[in-house]
């Protein structure tokens, strides 16, 4: 088995192997390339989006400047949009549903490390997806941890850090995340 295939397994892998750092090093030059483009340059934003996202539906944007890990281990869904900032670790799959709607400088990591002093200082690590359902709304300066799951309609709000799955339908907020409330109204 490959360091990559390991490492979309969620088996402990080498983040030094040749082909993984080489696939970081390309996404980096293409999320630099993105994030370097004029504002009004959209058909170029489009383009440099497409080779950025392992699959994104129509209407997809993610204002610069953005970075991913991988790029390919993330799929966005129909009017995704991304304010400023956004960081994607993506050494796992991320799954973003449709009208999901990110605030400035929020952090999504799927890469995580032993705990085990002696395990950690193998260098090895691993990742757990994460998944954020439709509908959802993130306030800004949030950070998703690795393995967690967001429900389809749910808030969460600016400065929560997100350590376990939220549910469907409700206002968290927090650090850590916590549900304040389900959600009723409409407006």
């Amino acid at each position: 088995m490959t360091e990559r295939e390991k490492m979309l397994a969620g088996e402990p892998y080498d983040p030094g192997d040749p082909e993984l750092v080489r696939l970081r090093l390309m996404m980096r030059q293409i999320c630099q390339a993105y994030n370097n483009l004029p504002p009004e340059d959209e058909a170029g934003h489009d383009r440099l989006r497409m080779r950025m996202l392992g699959a994104h539906k129509e209407r997809a944007y993610m204002e610069p400047p953005v970075w991913f890990d991988y790029g390919v281990n993330t799929s966005v869904g129909e009017r995704f949009y991304a304010n400023f900032g956004l960081t994607v670790l993506d050494s796992a799959q991320v799954i973003i549903g449709d009208y999901v709607e990110i605030g400035p400088n929020v952090d999504i990591y799927t890469a995580t490390h032993p705990l085990d002093p002696t395990a950690r200082a193998t260098g090895l690590e691993y990742g757990k997806p994460v998944r954020i359902g439709n509908h959802v709304w993130i306030g800004g300066h949030t950070v998703i941890n690795p393995g967690v799951t967001i429900g389809d309609n749910t808030v969460i709000g600016s400065g929560s850090v997100v350590t376990r799955d939220i549910p469907a339908g409700v206002l968290a907020a927090g650090n850590p995340c916590r549900v304040i409330r389900k959600i009723v109204e409409s407006l």
